[in-house]
């Protein structure tokens, strides 16, 4: 009987046809088997985030509501997904094993969020939309740089001169955090270029808005938690006291909240 060790493991791998051992895992995991995109599932969570838009837009005071909901639709949902199919992105997005096509929804679920309320983010630091500006790092174009980084999503050009970065999320389930990785940006940021940074946290479940300084976030506040529910990762968890602008009412002018 011969014997069983390594270099028989490898000779029993070769003639499988693999020399790397973590190709072999992912053969019989299945794992290099790339799932087909369902697009008519697609189409239907287009669909759904229409219907987003257009219930916000609905509930929504007049004086931040998009002036042509079908025109925005059409340059903020259907022109958005044909450039990523047409850029083959949609297949390759994945997030702790979940479907492409969820991961793409809840992106686009952000991604219009913080568009609709352009107008509203204008309003609140008096300023010209023009004035605002998108820094994130998200590409429509190249999955290697499609993705999600501690940078800001948006930099206000105040009237004084001066700057400020924002950080636009949106949540849909009532759970309201902020990722630690967002805070220690915020606070390098504010550190090396004097540049603060507010989290404007839209609780689309709840219908309330809440601001929070991330640069002035302690180490030792009591709000940091950590959240099982994402693999334990230490999160802000935002108090009631943050939120200060019901979705229904005219939003609030930046220099009027109680941080300034």
């Amino acid at each position: 009987m011969t014997i069983i060790d390594t270099k028989y493991f490898k000779e029993y791998r070769q003639k499988l046809g693999f020399t790397n051992q973590q190709d072999v895992k992912r053969f019989f995991a299945g794992k290099d088997i790339i799932p087909t995109v369902d697009f008519n599932y697609i189409a239907l969570l287009n669909d759904r985030l229409f219907e987003i838009v257009w219930k916000i837009n609905e509930l929504s005071v007049s004086i931040i509501k998009v002036d042509n909901i079908e025109t925005f639709c059409s340059e903020n949902i259907t022109s958005v997904f044909e450039k990523l199919k047409t850029n083959n992105i949609i297949p390759k997005l994945n997030n702790q094993g979940r479907r492409p096509e969820q991961v793409y929804f809840s992106w686009m679920r952000g991604y219009i969020v913080s568009n609709y309320f352009l107008k509203a983010l204008s309003l609140i630091f008096e300023v010209n939309i023009e004035d605002i500006d998108l820094i994130g790092d998200d590409d429509l174009i190249d999955i290697e740089t499609f993705k999600r980084t501690p940078k800001a999503d948006l930099e206000v050009n105040l009237k004084n001169g001066g700057k400020i970065r924002l950080e636009i999320q949106s949540g849909f389930q009532g759970t309201n955090d902020i990722k630690q990785h967002k805070v220690l940006e915020a606070k390098r940021l504010f550190r090396e270029n004097n540049i603060a940074t507010i989290a404007i946290h839209f609780d689309l479940f709840n219908g309330q808005v809440a601001f929070v300084k991330l640069n002035e976030i302690d180490d030792d506040n009591m709000n940091w938690i950590t959240r099982q529910q994402m693999e334990g990762q230490t999160v802000f968890n935002i108090d009631q006291n943050y939120f200060v602008w019901k979705l229904t009412e005219k939003p609030p002018r930046y220099y009027d909240l109680s941080f300034c």
